[in-house]
């Protein structure tokens, strides 16, 4: 994707979240009512058991360092890499714990310690709706996350919670897209103004450092800024992902 024309990018966005007005509020009800899905408060999909990381909203981002800003490190996969050496990534993530499940760090046992607060994407997971590609190029929409893996299925659910949560999904989406070309927006700024551009050899230079223990810098885009930090590996991931150790 990154050697796709930022513009290029950026108009595929748009288009896909203009999708997203022609989604039928009472259609996604329906395909809520369907999977009936009820949450057993097992806590897996709050784990990397279930979830490779947690993507914050900037919304998400000013919450999250309200409660606790050591909860905050870059989102992992970092998409751009300028000559420089210099990665970026369009958002912060959930910091994961180095516990032999990856838990998210406000999850304490099973059971979220800021339920009341938790973030966008926790008050509808695991619902989404947002297209999928497939290889012979068909699309469809992908509905639904880890069926199967969490929770209880075929179980009645409330009427105004079906409502409530058809209304979040389409919301969610929205702010989540619109994040993304924000990303693309500034970068594609960043780049014109600084005379940068997307460097593949030396994307897959600084991969390989990252992987060999070495720390690499990271540009993170929050609320039309991007941050800079310096990253590192785990000395134990459970999966490949970028671990925060400090702004700079």
């Amino acid at each position: 994707m990154p050697d796709i024309p930022l513009p290029c990018r950026i108009i595929a966005l748009i288009q896909e979240r203009n999708r997203l007005f022609a989604c039928s509020p009472g259609d996604l009800e329906a395909m809520i009512r369907g999977y009936g899905f009820r949450c057993t408060r097992c806590g897996r999909c709050c784990t990397r058991r279930i979830n490779d990381h947690i993507f914050l909203l900037d919304r998400d981002v000013a919450v999250a360092r309200e409660i606790d800003p050591q909860a905050l490190e870059p989102a992992p996969g970092p998409e751009f890499c300028d000559q420089a050496g210099m990665l970026y990534v369009s958002g912060y993530a959930v910091r994961m714990k180095d516990d032999p499940v990856g838990s998210c760090w406000f999850l304490d046992g099973t059971r979220c310690r800021i339920y009341e607060q938790r973030f966008s994407v926790c008050r509808i997971y695991p619902y989404m709706h947002r297209p999928v590609h497939g290889a012979a190029g068909e699309v469809r929409w992908q509905q639904f996350a880890r069926r199967g893996e969490h929770g209880e299925y075929d179980r009645g659910i409330l009427e105004s919670e079906v409502q409530t949560l058809a209304r979040g999904i389409l919301e969610y989406e929205h702010a989540f897209l619109t994040q993304q070309i924000a990303f693309l927006e500034t970068l594609h700024e960043y780049f014109s103004v600084q005379d940068l551009r997307h460097d593949r050899e030396m994307y897959a230079s600084q991969s390989r450092r990252y992987r060999r223990g070495e720390p690499v810098d990271v540009m993170v885009y929050c609320a039309g800024e991007l941050e800079k930090h310096r990253i590192t590996i785990p000395e134990k991931p459970m999966t490949p992902a970028w671990q925060c150790t400090g702004s700079s």
